[in-house]
């Protein structure tokens, strides 16, 4: 396929003179792949890597073994697509010597969803602020196995009164990629909020992410002690 282009409308040539955002998708794929297989140039490898990963959003998603199930794809090149989607996810991450002030779910979500909304292994973690509910830090407390993960309030509320947090934002993502609450999750916020409440740190939310969605307890009035 590369053979069939133009010189001038192959990729690298067309990022020199177009620059990066003229690319499509398969075209920058394709360079971060540079070179192809022995039967198979790298643009029709970008193309079958889209098609099994279901476009874009799904190779974000992407484990190196779903990467390697496509013919041509091997450690080395997996490994270079993972590193780029993970350079291009800690753009999106803000620096904490920011301390942005952090007053709505919303605002909450953008910090967290590109850094944690298409993880395909649930993470938990804790937002920490101060008085004005500037952040303080983020810390992921747990990894679990996709969909369950085991958390305990003395290891969220010991990591918060090491930062001096007056507040928190609990947090983690649903791999399957629907933030609503489960009962679990509804009942480990119950156990937080109660542990805050003793604690002197107030639990504000829990938000749920899930690829480029997020659900707020807070927001839904389900932010209860147990």
């Amino acid at each position: 396929m590369m053979k069939a282009l133009a010189p001038h409308d192959r990729p690298r040539e067309k990022l020199e003179r177009l620059g990066a955002g003229a690319l499509g998708d398969n075209e920058l794929l394709a360079l971060v792949l540079a070179v192809g297989s022995v039967s198979r140039d790298a643009l029709s490898l970008a193309n079958d890597l889209l098609d099994r990963c279901g476009g874009l959003r799904g190779i974000t998603r992407a484990a190196a073994d779903d990467l390697r199930l496509v013919r041509g794809v091997g450690r080395t090149r997996a490994a270079q697509v993972l590193a780029a989607v993970e350079l291009g996810r800690r753009t999106l991450v803000r620096e904490v010597a920011e301390r942005p002030r952090l007053a709505t779910p919303r605002q909450i979500a953008a910090l967290l969803l590109p850094q944690y909304g298409a993880r395909t292994v649930e993470h938990f973690g804790i937002v920490m602020l101060d008085t004005k509910h500037r952040m303080l830090r983020v810390r992921v407390l747990s990894i679990g196995c996709l969909d369950s993960t085991v958390v305990h309030p003395r290891e969220v509320f010991r990591e918060a009164a090491a930062a001096a947090a007056a507040a928190i934002v609990l947090f983690h993502n649903h791999p399957s990629g629907d933030p609503s609450p489960s009962g679990d999750d509804l009942a480990l916020t119950a156990r937080m909020v109660t542990a805050g409440t003793i604690m002197g740190i107030d639990v504000l939310d829990h938000v749920i992410l899930a690829d480029q969605r997020y659900f707020s307890l807070a927001e839904s009035g389900q932010l209860q002690p147990s």
